[in-house]
């Protein structure tokens, strides 16, 4: 008798229902108890004149005991995962109110905010392109070709504050009046929480936007703090 039909038989006739039977089907595949019981019912209801070789009782022991191997390193690695998920939300925690060099989207709030150009190397023309919150493009601004680090003053050009709210940037790259490259530029943004998110710690930015640590380049103190 084959030992899954065993199995099949022992979930209908037992005092435990199907449908709970069915629920528990990932814990009873890694109780090894529950599995020796299956193996000596196998045994017992086996064909006197077609035994079962040892060999494949064998191979079936060595089978289930990798398989419960495996759930139980998949159980300590999550358990290891979320154990230092919550130790870098920990050491995380000290950079709420610090400002992170990152390319998202960051909130403007009246202030300048630091532009972190960094053109292609053979431009002789560069652009930084303002976005609002939407994607839309607000402003393009010719800018040096430099990597120096420069103010985005928030003003249009009729002096116009822009209203506070998300912007991004772009560096538009061009050589003999055609565009070679276009990329996000790095600004600073404030960092308002930390949290975990599926295990891992994740940064959120004055404005709303979520990043990773690993998005992040750079911390400094607030300078208008």
């Amino acid at each position: 008798m084959d030992i899954n039909a065993l199995a099949a038989s022992a979930a209908t006739s037992g005092s435990t229902s199907s449908a709970a039977a069915e629920q528990n089907n990932s814990v009873l595949s890694s109780d090894f108890e529950t599995f020796l019981k299956m193996l000596t019912a196998q045994a017992k209801y086996q064909d006197p004149l077609e035994p079962i070789d040892s060999s494949e009782y064998a191979a079936q022991l060595a089978q289930f005991s990798m398989v419960e191997q495996q759930v139980l390193s998949n159980d300590l690695l999550t358990a290891l995962t979320a154990q230092l998920g919550s130790s870098n939300l920990a050491q995380m925690a000290s950079w709420i109110g610090m400002e992170a060099c990152t390319t998202a989207p960051v909130y403007f709030d009246g202030s300048p905010i630091q532009i972190n150009p960094n053109p292609a190397a053979i431009a002789d023309e560069v652009f930084l392109v303002v976005r609002d919150g939407s994607g839309q493009e607000v402003q393009r601004l010719s800018i040096p070709v430099s990597a120096e680090p420069l103010d985005w003053a928030g003003v249009s050009a009729d002096g116009e504050p822009f209203a506070n709210g998300v912007y991004s940037f772009d560096i538009e790259s061009r050589a003999n009046g055609e565009i070679i490259l276009v990329e996000p530029t790095e600004t600073f943004a404030r960092i308002v929480e930390t949290r975990l998110e599926n295990g891992a710690p994740i940064l959120i930015l004055e404005g709303g936007a979520a990043i990773s640590a690993t998005d992040v380049s750079g911390l400094r103190e607030p300078l208008n703090s």
